[in-house]
């Protein structure tokens, strides 16, 4: 899934609060809040992912 920071923000997300790091073998950077994670892409899209 695919959303804006602004949605994130509106939606009370705190992008200070991270759990757990993970980079790709490509340098691609997640950051995670327990099982969920986020991708930046550029002009502030971010990837939604969860962990199983």
């Amino acid at each position: 899934t695919r959303t804006t920071k602004n949605r994130l923000l509106d939606m009370g997300f705190d992008f200070q609060y991270i759990t757990n790091l993970y980079t790709t073998k490509k340098g691609a950077i997640y950051y995670f809040v327990y099982d969920l994670g986020y991708l930046p892409l550029d002009n502030d899209i971010f990837m939604i992912v969860k962990r199983e």
